[in-house]
């Protein structure tokens, strides 16, 4: 069974928006492509989302943590 990768940094626009993801490997993924592999349980910790617009976004599971909420992740 493959290991599950965790989201260590993130990589935000000037709107604040997150825009790529950086797993405990040192993978470099877009945003686009996180969301397929939360989908796919490959991503530890989060899941997915969805907008009132429709628009799908990454979140972390919660746990009551804020420490490990995405937004407040290292950027890289």
């Amino acid at each position: 069974m493959e290991e599950k990768s965790k989201i260590v940094k993130v990589k935000k626009n000037s709107e604040g928006d997150i825009t790529d993801v950086m797993l405990d490997n040192g993978s470099v993924h877009a945003i686009d492509e996180a969301i397929t592999m939360a989908k796919n349980d490959l991503i530890d910790g989060v899941n997915v989302g969805k907008a009132k617009n429709g628009r799908e976004y990454l979140r972390s599971n919660p746990n009551g943590e804020e420490s490990d909420n995405l937004d407040n992740l290292p950027m890289f």
